[in-house]
C-alpha cells in the first residue's frame, strides 16, 4: 500500500534544495506502515477502536 505519494515528497524537497532518491519513497512507505501498525497495537492495548495522536 502507497501512504506517501512521491509528488509531495518531491516538492518538498526541492523546496529545501534537495532531491529524492529512487529508494526514499518506498522506505518512507515502509516507515509509515511501522508507526501506524505500533499506533494500532497501542490503541487496542487501551481498549479504543480509534486511533489517536496520542498513539503515535
Amino acid at each position: 500500500m502507497n501512504f506517501v505519494t512521491k509528488n509531495n515528497v518531491k516538492v518538498y524537497l526541492k523546496e529545501n534544495s534537495m532531491r529524492v532518491s529512487g529508494s526514499l519513497i518506498e522506505a518512507l512507505d515502509k516507515k509509515v506502515a511501522e508507526t501506524l501498525d505500533s499506533a494500532c497495537r497501542r490503541a487496542k492495548a487501551n481498549k479504543r477502536t480509534t486511533v489517536m495522536e496520542q498513539d503515535l
